[in-house]
């Protein structure tokens, strides 16, 4: 298995030479799948504190990848740190202990069309706005479909129940991103990451991140959770009087240019193309149901959000998901009181009443969740508050944890509820496949035999065996990392591979 990266060269932008439609072979079937608990990619090249060279600028980009800024060696694997909700030592585990369920957590993938005239990319720095451009994100589909390899091979050594999003699959609300993205998860036979013109930097197939290639696709089944990127425009922005920036020709805030070397940045006119429609709430569901993505189905349509829940057969534990993006606006997460009447509390109360275990999973964590009012949207007078959000999952015993993603950082957090009679739960949140640490977790949940439940969540790097385009792309997003201009997603060590200890539900 190999965890390295591979340099792609950078051509002309001539289409002379590219392969025809149809004809690049399926990249063979992962042996295996290393997690960070054996082995880690450790970067070899320090970060950098001057912000001298701009990953936009393809000279600039092309000198960091020479001089190493993207480079990794393989090091040994991190520790598991155990957390208890009360700070004790976690008990031995029973003679009967059996695990309960097993399934990966892939979140922030942000599968953007990088040609796009609704791209910022001139808005791109250091800061609060670094993730506006992304050096690999014309790599992402090739980075999801090796993320999918991974988890199979994952699958194939001890198998998966299922695979549960964690929202912003998409970048910027676009039909065609949506549709790369289910055609990747889906085992399309073929998938095109590409609009406007055909694009071909390195000629002939299979080379370049514009090349038709064919997807592994998931081998278990898998459930949608919707981000605030997949329903907005750059993910802050309602579609609605937007839907030009995308369908137009001209990128008045800077976009990709792939008929030339590297791809830099343009303020040109565009070539427009009609697969970039904007996507609501509405339009989303009606695609991922046409798709047959599980949970969307027409009760999910006629609700308008992607609130469902779904059981794991012969266990105990059953999932709430909830969709935290605000059609109004705001990267910010909301929860509206008429969620919580009309979804929230039935859902809770029907899990109660059958003994299930219940994990909540949404888009957005605890920390994120506001009255919307943030950049680019408007405050929801119906929106409750966080520490109603704790209160109401506090007062439900049966609740293992919330699981999130959005932070692009790995993260526990125990969230203590304000009530005197509320129960302490985990907040769990999973770091962006989109960004540096570019990883997935999974996630075992074990019922201990001790009166206790454990959940074990272990980051996992994608694996990039035949895939030197894979592996250019993760090139390029640690290089976006140690250049300074994007954040450690890593987070704190003991943050990474955690053991969470709940008393079991009664």
């Amino acid at each position: 298995m190999v965890l390295g990266a591979f340099g792609v060269a950078c051509g002309s932008g001539d289409d002379e030479g590219k392969q025809p439609f149809g004809t690049t072979k399926p990249l063979p079937q992962l042996e295996s799948a290393a997690l960070t608990t054996e082995v880690t990619l450790e970067l070899l090249h320090p970060v950098s504190t001057t912000f001298e060279l701009d990953p936009r600028d393809v000279a600039h980009m092309n000198q960091m990848l020479a001089e190493g800024y993207g480079e990794t060696t393989l090091g040994p694997g991190r520790p598991v740190t155990s957390f208890t909700l009360d700070d004790s030592t976690p008990p031995a585990p029973g003679a009967g202990a059996k695990l309960i369920t097993r399934f990966v957590h892939l979140a922030d993938t942000q599968l953007a069309d990088d040609e796009s005239p609704a791209r910022v990319v001139r808005f791109d720095t250091a800061g609060p706005t670094s993730g506006a451009f992304r050096p690999q994100e014309g790599h992402q589909c090739r980075i999801l479909n090796a993320a999918v390899r991974t988890i199979n091979a994952v699958h194939r050594s001890t198998p998966l129940d299922f695979v549960v999003l964690g929202g912003d699959n998409a970048d910027n609300a676009q039909e065609n991103e949506l549709d790369w993205f289910l055609g990747v998860l889906g085992g399309d036979p073929q998938v095109e990451c590409d609009s406007g013109a055909d694009d071909d930097p390195v000629r002939g197939a299979n080379n370049d991140p514009k090349d038709p290639f064919i997807p592994e696709g998931l081998l278990p089944p898998w459930y949608w959770v919707t981000g605030n990127h997949d329903v907005l425009v750059q993910g802050n922005f309602p579609i609605y009087g937007r839907e030009q920036d995308a369908l137009g020709d001209w990128a008045a805030n800077g976009t990709r240019d792939w008929s030339k070397p590297g791809g830099p940045m343009t303020l040109e006119d565009v070539i427009p193309d009609p697969k970039r429609a904007l996507m609501d709430h509405g339009l989303m569901l009606d695609r991922l149901a046409a798709a047959g993505v599980l949970g969307i189905d027409s009760a999910t349509i006629a609700y308008g959000k992607a609130y469902y829940t779904f059981d794991i057969p012969g266990t105990p534990v059953r999932f709430i998901v909830m969709d935290t993006a605000a059609p109004t606006g705001s990267a910010d997460g909301v929860i509206l009181t008429e969620d919580v009447v009309d979804f929230l509390l039935p859902a809770l109360d029907a899990a109660k009443a059958a003994n299930k275990w219940v994990v909540l999973t949404s888009h957005h964590g605890t920390r994120n969740i506001t009255d919307g009012g943030g950049f680019g949207g408007a405050a929801q007078a119906t929106a409750i508050t966080v520490d109603e959000w704790t209160d109401l999952v506090g007062a439900y015993d049966n609740v293992l944890m919330h699981l999130a993603g959005h932070t692009h950082v790995h993260r526990t957090t125990r969230i203590e509820p304000a009530g005197a009679t509320a129960t302490p739960y985990w907040e769990l949140e999973t770091s962006a496949l989109a960004d540096y640490p570019h990883q997935v977790r999974l996630i075992e949940i074990t019922d201990q035999d001790n009166g206790f439940v454990s959940i074990r969540a272990i980051a996992v790097d994608f694996a990039t065996d035949d895939d030197p385009i894979a592996a250019d792309g993760r090139r390029r997003g640690i290089t976006d990392f140690t250049s300074g201009w994007s954040k450690d997603g890593a987070g704190d060590l003991g943050h990474v591979n955690v053991e969470l200890w709940v008393k079991k539900p009664n």
